[in-house]
């Protein structure tokens, strides 16, 4: 089964929790056991999985990836002045998987699935794509 999920974005960077977005398709698809997918379509931006229970975490991601790459010496940036956020992207990775089990996904206690927008506003697209078994 597979879903797109248009996200738009607000900032220049930002993370937007989409772990309820993917639990309402989940419940949707009516697998019992197997693996949820998610996959961006943009080389800017990015999934993760972390918490986010507390909202520094995610100020604390961003601040980290802003201080290990920093906006403006990229030779890249000479095209459209975005090489700091593929380089983040390319870092973080394009695509989260989780197993599922009774019609759950099997996220950790503190786990929840993110979207990273590295070069935004923006309209995103995250493919969704759940394979298993029904039973």
């Amino acid at each position: 089964m597979q879903k797109i999920l248009k996200i738009k974005t607000n900032y220049k960077q930002e993370i937007i929790d989409i772990t309820k977005e993917l639990d309402i398709f989940l419940k949707e698809s009516k697998i019992k056991e197997g693996l949820l997918t998610a996959y961006v379509q943009h080389t800017t931006a990015s999934l993760i999985i972390n918490e986010n229970e507390d909202s520094n975490i995610c100020k604390d991601v961003i601040n980290c990836l802003n201080s290990l790459i920093p906006q403006g010496k990229w030779i890249h940036d000479k095209i459209d002045n975005n090489g700091a956020a593929h380089l983040k992207a390319t870092i973080l990775g394009c695509s989260i998987q989780i197993p599922i089990k009774d019609n759950k996904m099997q996220l950790g206690k503190w786990q929840k699935c993110l979207f990273v927008e590295l070069d935004g506003p923006r309209k995103r697209n995250i493919i969704i794509n759940i394979m298993g078994d029904k039973k």
